[in-house]
């Protein structure tokens, strides 16, 4: 059994990584829209992904003996200046939940709850494979520009992403 308040972060975090999905699932739309296919599958398995994160935290929880508590979900942001800016946003995301990951480990630490504090080892190395990940993304979006060409060998590179 956890804590009360351990129960309430992990809770606070399994809807973040819903409300993660969400938004990827949103900027896979908007990819959609723009015809950029392989932008949009790149979104679409990292929603999936972060679906799957949610999922980890929903079966810790309960496997805890602890109860699960789901908020309601924000209507996720659907428009964007550009690509670029679509993944900046992505990588400030992945920022956002590395910071909420190591808080949560902090707080783990502080209760002296090894077990949790074992369960977030997976995340805290998974956010530094999807922070580096949309860092090179952004920064291969920069290095090519407004090039078309440039783009479309990107929207196919990010095209052939499947599921790992």
């Amino acid at each position: 059994m956890i804590s009360s308040k351990m129960q309430k972060a992990l809770n606070k975090h399994l809807n973040e990584e819903l409300k993660s999905s969400y938004l990827y699932l949103s900027m896979a739309a908007y990819f959609e829209d723009k015809n950029l296919k392989g932008f949009s599958n790149w979104m679409k398995l990292q929603s999936q992904e972060e679906y799957g994160h949610a999922m980890k935290f929903y079966s810790y929880i309960l496997q805890v003996g602890s109860k699960v508590t789901l908020n309601q979900i924000d209507v996720p942001k659907s428009t964007w200046k550009n690509h670029t800016e679509v993944f900046k946003e992505t990588l400030d995301h992945e920022r956002l939940i590395t910071d909420m990951i190591n808080k949560l480990v902090d707080l783990a630490i502080l209760e002296k709850d090894h077990a949790t504090h074992n369960f977030l080892q997976w995340f805290v190395n998974e956010q530094v494979e999807e922070v580096s990940t949309a860092e090179d993304i952004v920064n291969k979006l920069e290095l090519v520009g407004d090039n078309r060409n440039g783009l479309f060998m990107l929207d196919r590179e990010l095209g052939s992403r499947t599921t790992a």
